[in-house]
């Protein structure tokens, strides 16, 4: 079944955070209609390759173009014609942005398909999607919208208060210019008090405004306080936890909206504090409120216009390898680096020659020994982007670091902390002036982490997860210095979106469970939120009896799946985390020739599979096959292996074992369909097969039976002498696909 139609399967709940990935950037209707062919392209390659993405972009205008022509409502027609336009504006000259947006929206889409599967959310997605958090946003929406109307209505008391005060000025001066004699009549004593009921009025205006103006001043300052603010601090958390594979990061355009909206508001009432001014220039009295009060608030509006803007500098993309996209944080020296700052605010007063400039390590924790500067060109102006509806932004695309070298030769890493728990950052500096007022921006990124080796990678990955997991501190560079314990409830759930993240279906509660158990025995209760485990617990210390530590182990399963048995884990086929014990307790009442695939315990990413046999006497016997690595699955996929796997015992035609797939699926009926096609039988030449065979060693006991298998296995030839010395017939064995 395509992930398309298991998206449309899902409850209400879950179809509504889908709805929420797609707007103009990639509109619904394109998934609906190239469902198929969408899911059957590499957008992740194309993600780092701009002429990969050139075609793909090319060739998805051509199939929107085939299923426009086909048709046969006039309306929706027309829509597709509209949808065709706008991608073309879009990403016509950037078609790897398209990339990136659909690589994302699919790989969301495995996030919540797999969130599905689970029994309920985890504490941390569950926090992320709280409907406190939807009515908080529509209550910072409400008040933001009052405040402009509150505004809008005070540009419209100024007006009247100008109109007024040329009215009296009028009036005062034609008094002023009439004859000393006529100044004691009647008419004049009328005009005069008049005048100074015009006065009263107008100081009467002034007083109301000047009142107004202080309580939007005040309700801005504490919209800013009590709810802009920590709605950009939540976006930063959610950007934590989006980093280490969490749920999509969302929400930045409604930041960006609130942010631009909060700002004309004080630059308004800025300007309307400067037209105040110019009346008192023309019209002031005794007592005039204007003078008394307006340099205190034009104090408090600059103040509040310096830390908003201020605040609204931020890194929109964490630096990352485009080599390795879903790993963000970690930085390779001399491997180019890509991230991103936006500026929240959208104003026309902002100078767009806006230059930004990167520094390495501004700030280092003391004894600090590994240094690093930037190799490339740090400085670039931000620009407006025409698809995030006119923001300030700038991209970094080719920044590289190098380590600075050492007069004694040595670079040093004399501290107690690995290479992969040294933290460094990356700091933006910018300055620019906008009415009048000069704002000096910065911010840097999350803490990094800087291998010299890819081979560093997994730690530098752990390091990562560790930190934006348990801290939303944004710079603590000392953290490994005393790293603090974690909870298996959150711990749990961001391993399962590794899962999601990498090898498209994440773990469910009995695989989790069994992760549990394997790292910290099994008569631990995780139904109890307050199990820990510490930092070195998970990525340091080696577990017991094996010469690897928890997250290295489960990090070469990772890359297994990955590289090798995706269609197999993608399936569900795989039980994956289970120990013998449970695994003998699970088949021992089953039919003979049920076998379950699982995870070597013993092997850095290793998969074996386990199958049953019963004896004329009704014992029960367990046999598994040597793990296959890499290496073994770099020569056939693992759905061959299952098809062809043979096993020669005691002078036994070699027969394979494997009938069904735990609890019972027929063997070919589940791995039918990921089987390598047939040999053509119009092909020139005899067909070969590579044939994954085991010979079984006798053993008396009742432990379970080792079955060792060749590396890499078995070719035709190999089999042939091996046939010969055994006496087998050869003509018992198929060739099921060539080389």
């Amino acid at each position: 079944m395509s992930q398309w139609k298991q998206i449309q399967q899902l409850e209400i709940r879950l179809l509504e955070q889908v709805d929420y990935l797609y707007d103009d950037n990639f509109p619904m209707d394109i998934r609906q209609g190239l469902a198929t062919w969408i899911e059957s392209q590499d957008w992740d390659t194309a993600v780092n390759d701009e002429s990969m993405a050139g075609v793909l972009f090319t060739n998805l205008l051509s199939q929107l173009e085939r299923v426009r022509s086909q048709e046969q409502n006039f309306l929706q027609r027309h829509n597709m014609k509209i949808i065709q336009q706008q991608l073309q504006v879009k990403y016509a000259t950037n078609p790897v942005v398209m990339a990136k947006v659909i690589s994302t929206c699919l790989r969301e889409e495995r996030r919540i398909l797999s969130s599905a599967c689970m029994q309920e959310q985890g504490p941390l997605e569950k926090s992320l999607q709280s409907s406190v958090a939807f009515e908080r946003q529509k209550n910072m929406d409400n008040r933001v919208g009052i405040i402009r109307g509150s505004v809008q209505l005070m540009d419209q008391a100024v007006k009247y208060i100008e109109d007024m005060q040329d009215d009296f000025d009028f009036r005062y001066k034609t008094l002023q210019s009439r004859e000393s004699t006529d100044r004691n009549s009647e008419m004049m004593k009328q005009e005069v008090t008049r005048l100074q009921e015009m006065l009263n009025r107008l100081d009467f205006k002034r007083k109301e405004i000047l009142s107004k103006m202080d309580v939007v001043i005040k309700e801005i300052d504490d919209l800013m306080t009590s709810q802009l603010n920590p709605e950009l601090q939540d976006w930063k958390r959610r950007q934590q936890i989006a980093a280490i594979g969490g749920p999509l990061l969302t929400g930045l355009e409604q930041l960006q909206s609130w942010f631009t909206l909060t700002a004309q508001s004080l630059f308004q009432i800025k300007r309307q504090l400067d037209k105040l001014g110019e009346l008192v220039v023309k019209v002031t009295y005794e007592s005039d409120p204007i003078p008394l009060q307006k340099p205190q608030m034009e104090e408090r509006v600059k103040y509040l216009i310096y830390h908003l803007i201020k605040s609204s500098f931020v890194v929109e993309k964490q630096p990352c390898m485009p080599t390795h996209p879903q790993k963000p944080l970690i930085i390779k020296t001399g491997v180019q680096f890509t991230t991103k700052v936006r500026l929240l605010v959208k104003l026309p007063e902002v100078d767009y020659q806006l230059k930004v400039k990167t520094t390495f390590d501004k700030d280092l924790p003391p004894g600090r020994v590994r240094q690093f500067f930037i190799l490339t060109n740090n400085t670039k102006v931000m620009d407006i982007e025409d698809y995030s509806n006119g923001c300030l932004s700038v991209e970094f695309r080719h920044l590289q670091l190098k380590e600075k070298k050492y007069i004694n030769g040595t670079k040093g890493n004399e501290g107690l902390l690995s290479v992969t728990e040294e933290l460094h950052s990356l700091s933006f500096e910018a300055c620019f002036t906008v009415q009048g007022l000069t704002i000096d921006l910065e911010t840097c990124s999350l803490p990094l982490v800087v291998i010299s080796n890819v081979s560093q990678l997994p730690g530098g990955w752990a390091s990562v997860m560790w930190y934006n997991l348990l801290t939303d501190e944004p710079r603590n560079l000392a953290f490994f210095g005393n790293p603090p314990r974690g909870s298996w409830s959150q711990l749990s759930e961001v391993l399962s979106w590794q899962f999601s993240t990498f090898a498209g279906r994440g773990l469910n509660k009995e695989q989790l469970t069994m992760l549990g158990e394997k790292l910290f025995g099994q008569h631990t209760s995780f139904s109890d939120s307050q199990v820990q485990v510490s930092w070195s617990k998970f990525s340091k210390e080696n577990i017991p009896g094996k010469p690897f530590s928890f997250w290295l182990w489960l990090d070469s399963i990772l890359e297994l799946i990955k590289k090798h048995l995706l269609p197999v884990w993608n399936e569900n086929y795989i039980m994956g985390f289970v120990s013998k014990e449970m695994e003998r307790a699970l088949l021992k009442d089953k039919e003979p020739g049920t076998f379950l695939l699982r995870f070597s315990e013993s092997h850095l990413g290793g998969i074996t599979f386990t199958w049953v046999e019963h004896g004329d006497n009704g014992e029960v016997k367990f046999n598994s096959v040597e793990p296959y690595t890499k290496n073994r699955l770099s020569a056939l996929p693992f759905a061959d292996i299952i098809r062809d796997y043979k096993v020669i015992s005691d002078g036994v035609v070699p027969e394979n074992p494997l009938k069904f797939l735990y609890p019972d699926i027929p063997k070919d009926e589940a791995f039918g369909r990921l089987y390598n096609s047939q040999p053509s039988k119009v092909h020139p030449y005899i067909p070969s097969t590579l044939i994954p065979i085991s010979e079984m060693r006798s053993n008396a006991s009742t432990t379970p039976r080792s079955c060792q298998s060749p590396e890499p296995p078995m070719t035709p030839g190999e089999f042939d002498m091996l046939n010969e010395h055994l006496c087998f017939d050869i003509d018992t064995m198929s060739s099921p696909y060539s080389e």
